[in-house]
C-alpha cells in the first residue's frame, strides 16, 4: 500500500512539474522580442483583429469576451494557414507547443471566464499573444524571402 501511494505520488508531482515547465516554455517564447515586430502590418495585410482585440481586453466586460474568442480562433486558423503556405513555422517543436498551449488556454478561457473575469481576461490575452507571435513569424519568414 505505501509503495503504491508513492508511486502515485512520484507521477502526480511529475504531470504538475511538467505543466509548469510546458507553460513557463510557453510563456519564455512568447516574451522574446524580435529586433522588428512584423505582427502588426502582417495582421493590416491579411486583415487580423487580434491589434484590436489586444486593445479593447482592457476596456471591455465579460459579456463581450466570447466575441473576442471568435475573432481570435478565426485570426488563429488563418495564420496557421498562412503558415503552412509559407512554411514559416520551421521551428517544428515551438509551433507545436504554442499551438497546444493555445488551445489549452481556450479550454481555460471556457472554463475561468464564468467565475472569473480577470483568468478569462488573461487567457484571451495569452491567446491573443500566441496569434501575435505566429503573425510575427510569417513577417519574419515574407521579408527574409
Amino acid at each position: 500500500m505505501m509503495e503504491l501511494s508513492v508511486t502515485i505520488g512520484i507521477m502526480v508531482a511529475s504531470t504538475l512539474l511538467f505543466v509548469y515547465w510546458f507553460r513557463f516554455t510557453c510563456v519564455l517564447i512568447l516574451s522574446a522580442k524580435t529586433a522588428q515586430d512584423f505582427a502588426t502590418s502582417v495582421a493590416s495585410a491579411h486583415n487580423l483583429s487580434f491589434p484590436r482585440i489586444q486593445a479593447r481586453l482592457r476596456e471591455i466586460s465579460v459579456g463581450e469576451f466570447d466575441g473576442l474568442k471568435d475573432m481570435l480562433d478565426r485570426d488563429y486558423a488563418q495564420v496557421m494557414q498562412l503558415m503552412r503556405q509559407m512554411e514559416a513555422g520551421k521551428s517544428g517543436i515551438e509551433e507545436r507547443m504554442l499551438s497546444i498551449h493555445y488551445f489549452l488556454t481556450g479550454v481555460w478561457y471556457r472554463t475561468s471566464a464564468r467565475f472569473s473575469e480577470k483568468y478569462g481576461r488573461q487567457a484571451l490575452e495569452q491567446m491573443s499573444q500566441v496569434v501575435a507571435h505566429f503573425a510575427n513569424s510569417i513577417g519574419e519568414a515574407a521579408a527574409a524571402a
